[in-house]
C-alpha cells in the first residue's frame, strides 16, 4: 500500500514538472495535516531545504524519508508556484492496549512480543506491523494444533488522532490426533514405534506422559526420538522420507503419516581417534562403553562424544569440537567409527564472581569452589562448585556462566548467579485431628546467620505438652580444612500425656559439642559428646517403665539420671540441591551410646535415606522414596540387673515427620499393666490390663513413597517455591523386649514385639517456601489402623520439609 502511494505521488510530481520546468528552486515549504508531530520534526526528516533545486528524484526521496519516520500513513507532495506543499495524514497514537480471549498465551508474553515489534502506548500505530503480528500469532496457534484460531487487531479511533488497540482472540479447540500411520516399517511394528511417541491416539486418563493434541514441535521431537530408536539398534541409514499432516474438514482432527526407510543394521568394526591428542590414547579408549562387533548404538556413540568433551574439559579445553564420522562397509554390514577431536586452546580462569548473593557473604560461596583462579578451567570442578552451592540450602537456584575475557583468547571469568532463598524458618505448627483437636508450636532457626553460612537456632517452644528453650550453633568451616564445630544447650519440660503418650513428666537439661570432618565431596563424618540430666516425675506404672526403674535401682519416687554420651554419624549427600531436591540420594547413619558411668547405660542406632528419582527430563515428575530404621537397647548390668532401654528414649510413629494421617506419637505399642504378678490369685487375663496410651518401642521402621507432581495453576515465577505430592506412608514401631501372652484377650493387648504390625496411610501434601519459612499442608487417610490409634486428617506445619 505504501509503495503505491509513493508511485502515485511520484507520478503526480512528474505531471507537475511536465507542466512547468523539470526542476525548480524551493522558496518555501509548507506541511499540512500535522497534529502530533511538530513542524520542525517533519522538516528535519525531509532531505530538501529552502533554496534547493528539486526534481522528480528529490520528491521521491522526500516521500521515502517521511514514511521512514513511522509517523505518517499517507503523504502527498504538491507544487504551488515555487512553494513545496506536503500534505500528510498522521498515524494515530496508541492510547491503550488490551487483550481478550487469550488463554494459551499469557498477557505478559503478548506484551513482550508487542514491545519487540515497536507497538507501545504513546507510539504511532503502524497497521502493516499489526497485520504481521496477527499472522505471527495465528501461526503460533496453528503450530500447537489450534487450526480454528483467529486473531484480530481492533483499532478504535479516539479524539485528537488517538486510538485504542484491542487484540481479540478466538482460540478454538486443539485438534486431536485421529490416526498416526507408518509406511515402510518392516523391522518394528506400529505399536513399537508409537511407544516412542509423546503424541498418541486415544490417550488413557492415567497416561500423563502422552498427549493426543497435535503440536508441531512435539511431532518434531517424536520424529527425533524415532530416529534415535532406530540408531540405537544399529540402523544407521534410517531416515524419515516424508511427513504428511492432514487436517479434517472441521479442523478438529489431524492425521499423521510418516514414510520410513529403515535400511539394514550395522555392527561396529573398530573405533579410531583422530585430531588433537591432548589426552592419552588409553584414556580415550577407556571411554568406549561398547564392544567391537556389537550392533551400532547411537546413544552409546553420543555418550562417547560427551565423555571425550568432558575429559578435555577437565584438562582445560573448554570449547572442544568432537565429531564422529561413520565409514560404511556395505558388504559386511560393518561400520568404522572415526572420532575427530579438535581440542582448541587450553583455557585459564582469570576471576570467579558471584551475583545475587545480597545477604550471603562472598567468602561463604567462595569456600565451596573447587575451581581455582589462575589455573586452567576444569569443567568437573565447576560443576562440583555448583552442586555444593545447591546443597547449602541457601539458594533457590544456582547457575554458572563462562564469560570470555575481552582481548584474550585463553582466559575466561566464571560468574555464579544465585537466587537467595529464605534460609531462616519460624517453626510454627498447627494440626487438627478427629480426636486430638488443635496443637501449636513455635520456634526460630537461621541456617545462614547474617550471611556467614553459620547456623544459629533459638527455639522457645510452648504448647500443651512441652516447654522447651534451646540454643544451637554450627560453624561449617571452623577451619580451612572444612572441619565444622557445633554445640547445643537446652532445657525442656515434657508432659507425655498431652503428647499422646502414657502419662509422665520429664524435666531435662543438657549440652552437647560436635565436630565434623569431610571425607570427600559427598561423605562427611561427625563425632560428638553430650550430657543430659533427666528428672522423670509421675513415673508410669506400666511394665516397661517399672522394669527400667528397677534396673537402675530407683523403683520408688522420681527417676533421676545423669547421662554422658558419645555419638558418631556418617552423612552422604548427593542431592542436586538442598532446596526442594528433584534428583540424588541422601543417607545418614547415627550411633549414640552413654558411657559406662552414666545412670542409664544404653545405645541407639538410626539410619535414614532419601532417594529422588526424576521421571521426566525436566524433573516435573519425581519419585521420592524415604526410609528409616532405628534400634536401641541397654547394655551391661547394674548390681546384677540387665540394663534396659529408657522408656523416655523410645521411638514413636504418627505425625508429619513419620506417618501422616495419624496423630503424633499414637501409632504403636500401647501401655500394658500387670495388676498382680502372683499367678495363684489370678489368671493371666485378669492379671493384665491394657490401655490406649501410647508407649512407643525400642525399634522402628518407616517407609514412604511420594510422587512429586507439577503444582496446578502455579506460575513459572513460583514453581520453584511450591511442591505438590501424593504419598503413601507406612510405619512399624515395636518392642523387642515385650513378652507376648496369647491367652490374654484384653481390648488393646496384642503382640507388640511383632514388627509386622505396621500402619499405613495415603494422601496429598503441599509445601511452600514462604517468607517465614517452609509451610506444609497435608491431608491423609489411614489404610491400616489398629485399636487405640488416633487419626489426624489434616495437618499444617511451618519449618519442616522433605
Amino acid at each position: 500500500m505504501a509503495m503505491k502511494k509513493i508511485l502515485l505521488a511520484a507520478a503526480l510530481a512528474t505531471s507537475m514538472s511536465a507542466n512547468g520546468a523539470e526542476s525548480f528552486v524551493v522558496q518555501d515549504i509548507q506541511v499540512e495535516g500535522l497534529q502530533r508531530v511538530t513542524l520542525g520534526a517533519a522538516l528535519l526528516k525531509m532531505p530538501v531545504r529552502i533554496g534547493d533545486a528539486v526534481d522528480n528524484e528529490d520528491i521521491s526521496q522526500i516521500i521515502r524519508a517521511l514514511y521512514a519516520s513511522g509517523n505518517f500513513e499517507d503523504i502527498k507532495v504538491l507544487r504551488q508556484d515555487n512553494v513545496l506543499v506536503v500534505q500528510v495524514k498522521e498515524r494515530p497514537t496508541v492510547s491503550s492496549i488490551s487483550f481478550s480471549g487469550n488463554k494459551a498465551i499469557k498477557e505478559e508474553q503478548l506484551q513482550q512480543n508487542l514491545d519487540a515489534s515497536g507497538v507501545r502506548v504513546g507510539e504511532a500505530l503502524d497497521r502493516t506491523t499489526l497485520a504481521n503480528i496477527e499472522k505471527g500469532l495465528e501461526d503460533f496457534y496453528y503450530s500447537v494444533g489450534k487450526y480454528n484460531a483467529n486473531v484480530k487487531a481492533v483499532v478504535t479511533p479516539l479524539p485528537r488522532n488517538r486510538a485504542d488497540l484491542k487484540f481479540v482472540f478466538s482460540e478454538g479447540v486443539s485438534a486431536k490426533i485421529k490416526q498416526i500411520n507408518f509406511i515402510g516399517n518392516e523391522v518394528f511394528s506400529d505399536d513399537e514405534l508409537l511407544g516412542r511417541f509423546e503424541l498418541n491416539v486415544d490417550v488413557a486418563w492415567w497416561n500423563f506422559l502422552s498427549d493426543d493434541k497435535y503440536q508441531k514441535q512435539v511431532l518434531a521431537g517424536d520424529i527425533e526420538a524415532l530416529k534415535s530408536y532406530y540408531l540405537d539398534r544399529g540402523y544407521l541409514k534410517f531416515k524419515v522420507d516424508s511427513t504428511q499432516v492432514s487436517i479434517s474438514p472441521d479442523k478438529k482432527g489431524v492425521y499423521i503419516t510418516l514414510g520410513l526407510e529403515e535400511g539394514q543394521p550395522y555392527s561396529v568394526k573398530d573405533v579410531k581417534f583422530r585430531g588433537d591428542r591432548v589426552v592419552g590414547e588409553d584414556e580415550l579408549n577407556d571411554l568406549i562403553s561398547f564392544e567391537m562387533g556389537e550392533l551400532y548404538n547411537g546413544s552409546a556413540v553420543t555418550s562417547l562424544e560427551e565423555n571425550v568433551k568432558r575429559l578435555l574439559g577437565e584438562a582445560g579445553y573448554a570449547y572442544p569440537q568432537v565429531r564422529t564420522i561413520s565409514e560404511f562397509d556395505d558388504e559386511t554390514q560393518e561400520v568404522s567409527l572415526v572420532v575427530n577431536i579438535e581440542a582448541g586452546k587450553r583455557i585459564y580462569v582469570r576471576d570467579i564472581r558471584f551475583v545475587g548473593n545480597n545477604s550471603t557473604k562472598d567468602e561463604v560461596l567462595r569456600r565451596e569452589m573447587r575451581q581455582m583462579e589462575g589455573s586452567w578451567l576444569n569443567s568437573k570442578a565447576i560443576d562440583t562448585g555448583k552442586s555444593r552451592l545447591n546443597r547449602l540450602g541457601f539458594f533457590e537456584t544456582v547457575d554458572v556462566q563462562t564469560v570470555r575475557v575481552p582481548g584474550s583468547e585463553d582466559q575466561v571469568d566464571l560468574v555464579y548467579s544465585v537466587k537467595e532463598a529464605n534460609s531462616g524458618s519460624v517453626n510454627f505448627g498447627i494440626g487438627y485431628g478427629t480426636e486430638s483437636g488443635v496443637s501449636f508450636q513455635v520456634g526460630l532457626q537461621q541456617d545462614n546467620f547474617i550471611g556467614t553460612g553459620n547456623r544459629v537456632g533459638i527455639n522457645a517452644m510452648m504448647n500443651d505438652y512441652q516447654k522447651n528453650v534451646s540454643l544451637d550453633y554450627r560453624d561449617p568451616y571452623w577451619n580451612l580444612d572444612g572441619v565444622s564445630l557445633g554445640g547445643k544447650i537446652f532445657y525442656n519440660q515434657f508432659e507425655a500425656k498431652e503428647a499422646g503418650i502414657v502419662d509422665y513428666t520429664n524435666e531435662s537439661y543438657g549440652a552437647s559439642l560436635t565436630w565434623g570432618f569431610p571425607f570427600d565431596e559427598l561423605n562427611r563424618f561427625e563425632f560428638g559428646v553430650g550430657y543430659t540430666h533427666n528428672k522423670i516425675g509421675n513415673v508410669p506404672t506400666y511394665d516397661q517403665a517399672q522394669l527400667f526403674a528397677q534396673s537402675i535401682n530407683q523403683p520408688d519416687g522420681d527417676i533421676i539420671t545423669n547421662d554422658f554420651d558419645l555419638n558418631a554419624s556418617w552423612t552422604r549427600n548427593n542431592l542436586n540441591r538442598g532446596y526442594f531436591p528433584t534428583a540424588g540420594n541422601y543417607q545418614r547413619a547415627f550411633a549414640k551410646a552413654t558411657v559406662p558411668s552414666s545412670d542409664a547405660q544404653y545405645f541407639k542406632l538410626q539410619y535414614d535415606v532419601r532417594q529422588y528419582i526424576p521421571l521426566t527430563k525436566k524433573h516435573e515428575f519425581t519419585l521420592l522414596m524415604r526410609g528409616r530404621l532405628g534400634y536401641g537397647n541397654g547394655y551391661g548390668q547394674t548390681d546384677g540387673n540387665d540394663n534396659l532401654f529408657p522408656f523416655y528414649e523410645n521411638y514413636y510413629a504418627g505425625g508429619f515427620t513419620s506417618l501422616r494421617g495419624f496423630r503424633s506419637n499414637t501409632a504403636g505399642p500401647k501401655a500394658v499393666y500387670t495388676i498382680n504378678s502372683n499367678p495363684s490369685f489370678c489368671s493371666s487375663s485378669s492379671c493384665v490390663n491394657s490401655t490406649d496410651d501410647s508407649v512407643g518401642g525400642n525399634a522402628v521402621a518407616l517407609a514412604s513413597l511420594e510422587l512429586i507432581v507439577p503444582t496446578p495453576f502455579a506460575s513459572d515465577e513460583v514453581r520453584n517455591q511450591i511442591r505438590t505430592s501424593m504419598f503413601l506412608d507406612a510405619a512399624s514401631v515395636w518392642d523387642t523386649e515385650f513378652v507376648y501372652d496369647e491367652t490374654i484377650t484384653d481390648r488393646y493387648y496384642m503382640d507388640y514385639s511383632d514388627p509386622t504390625n505396621y500402619r499405613a496411610s495415603y494422601g496429598v501434601a503441599l509445601q511452600w517456601m514462604s517468607p517465614m519459612g517452609p509451610l506444609v499442608f497435608s491431608v491423609a487417610k489411614p489404610i491400616t489402623i489398629y485399636e487405640g490409634d488416633d487419626e489426624e486428617f489434616f495437618t499444617f506445619t511451618i519449618g519442616r520439609t522433605f
